[in-house]
């Protein structure tokens, strides 16, 4: 990894972290928040994995609009730290721990 790759995966990485503190605390279910890129093709590779407890809390996250609460703050927080991406509908994706398989996610 290069040394820029690194700052940039640093700065997501603490985006990120900000996110999940307060998506802990504001959205019922939450429970973490991961992401996957290919720097060479940043910020279109960039993904970012929303995790549910269960499928139930998932759905009812959804139900409840909380996936644009979370889209609108996740975008927010990687323009704070210099990434711009432009379509969060996108790259902001969400599962729950039930049915999580990073494999679905990973770059090839």
């Amino acid at each position: 990894m290069k040394k820029t790759d690194k700052k940039t995966e640093n700065a997501i990485r603490i985006a990120l972290t900000n996110v999940c503190d307060v998506a802990l605390d504001e959205v019922p279910g939450f429970q973490w928040i991961t992401h996957f890129v290919n720097y060479d093709n940043l910020p279109g590779s960039l993904i970012v994995v929303c995790v549910f407890a269960t499928k139930s809390e998932l759905s009812s996250a959804l139900s409840a609009h909380h996936d644009d609460f979370l889209r609108t703050l996740i975008t927010s927080k990687l323009r704070a730290a210099n990434i711009q991406c432009k379509n969060s509908q996108q790259f902001v994706r969400f599962d729950s721990e039930e049915t999580w398989e990073p494999e679905k996610y990973r770059l090839h």
